[in-house]
């Protein structure tokens, strides 16, 4: 029905009623294309019309899925390129014990997001087990190889990693409050903020994403969510706030944070026990009026990453109320640097979460309050 049709709903198989074992055959492959059917439905009845490709048009686009660009829990990703000339990024999902929830969770958000700070969804692959997505090809690769110096890696200007940041911030304020629904992406981090030829971010992966209506203010999760040193408090400690927005504001004032030092927030093997966890020594050097000493850094440059700090120090307030919108971030970033005030200390939490921030959690790991495991009840789970 989209695009490059494939028509596997109806593929070489009519039912006269004369034959069984043609009817047999029918009723597994209506099970073996559910999934298909599901995402069918969901694209028409949202108006929502990524290309559906079949398998081999995705291996042919590859080449036969000779390179790789990544990989990761969720499956891998190679460079593929279209009959139009067009690159693309194609990822092909891994088996998944969610029954292909989190593949339909990605067509379903990114499916209907046309914005300059979010990857394009160009296509999808529904074919019995094998599920892949057709992005835009990004050029320049995830942000995480341009503000973690590692040998042999290019680093950023201030002045673009500003701008690189502003336009993560715009990306995600459209994902709150500038669609018809409200996305929650849940996984903001800088493997997830992928970079085009000029370096312009767009937020990607929305595997562990969810949509709400744009009135609700806070929403119940069966389990934590994200990446291991983004996630905010609220998502292990039910006491502390409802779950909403607001959890994403905090991952993006820990990626800020990062791309403004240029380093990991945590760090065990720093020279001075108060640098163990950035955010603090930052603080209390601002708090103290001490300048932050920043490697070829001009005066410009350091009001740039001063602005930054400042506004990340906001995002990563351990209550939710006390973080601001996406879009209130959007306007401390563009605006005077004199005029933001330095917020309290941050309060740290679940120190252990730090030290193993690679780990990825998702709807099979439950949440918890600060004594105990606890199953919570979700009344939203089918959005």
């Amino acid at each position: 029905m989209f695009g490059s049709r494939s028509g596997e709903g109806s593929k070489g198989i009519f039912i006269t009623g004369e034959d069984e074992g043609v009817l047999i055959i029918y009723k597994w492959r209506r099970r073996h294309f559910s999934m298909y059917e599901n995402i069918e439905n969901f694209l028409l009845e949202n108006s929502i019309n990524p290309i559906r490709y079949e398998y081999r048009a995705v291996k042919k686009m590859t080449k036969g899925f000779k390179v790789k660009l990544g990989e990761g829990g969720f499956g891998s990703v190679y460079k593929g390129k279209l009959r139009s000339g067009l690159d693309v990024a194609v990822k092909m999902l891994s088996k998944s014990k969610d029954n292909g929830q989190e593949f339909v969770n990605e067509v379903a958000t990114i499916g209907r997001i046309h914005h300059v700070n979010v990857v394009g969804l160009i296509g999808y692959c529904v074919e019995g087990k094998k599920r892949g997505l057709i992005y835009e090809y990004m050029s320049n690769g995830s942000l995480d190889k341009y503000i973690f110096s590692k040998e042999g890696s290019v680093l950023l200007s201030y002045e673009k990693i500003y701008e690189i940041s502003l336009g993560i911030a715009h990306g995600i304020a459209y994902l709150h409050q500038g669609c018809d629904v409200q996305i929650l992406h849940f996984d903001i981090k800088p493997h997830n903020i992928l970079l085009d030829d000029n370096f312009t971010p767009k937020v990607s992966d929305f595997g562990l994403a969810k949509l709400y209506p744009t009135k609700d203010k806070s929403i119940i999760l069966t389990a934590i969510r994200g990446t291991l040193g983004y996630m905010a408090p609220e998502l292990f400690y039910k006491n502390v706030g409802g779950v909403s927005y607001k959890a994403d504001v905090y991952s993006f004032g820990m990626l800020l944070m990062e791309m403004a030092s240029r380093r990991k927030n945590s760090n065990p093997l720093a020279e001075h026990s108060s640098q163990h966890y950035f955010p603090f020594w930052i603080h209390d050097q601002f708090k103290e009026e001490k300048d932050i000493d920043m490697k070829d850094a001009s005066e410009m440059d350091k009001i740039l990453m001063k602005k930054m700090f400042i506004v990340a120090l906001w995002c990563i307030q351990f209550k939710p109320n006390d973080r601001p919108s996406m879009n209130k971030v959007v306007e401390m970033l563009e605006g005077k640097v004199e005029t933001l005030e330095i917020p309290p200390k941050p309060t740290f939490y679940l120190q252990e979460i730090l030290e193993h921030d690679d780990t990825v959690y998702s709807d099979e790991t439950p949440r918890s309050d600060s004594t105990s495991s606890v199953n919570v009840d979700a009344n939203m789970s089918n959005h």
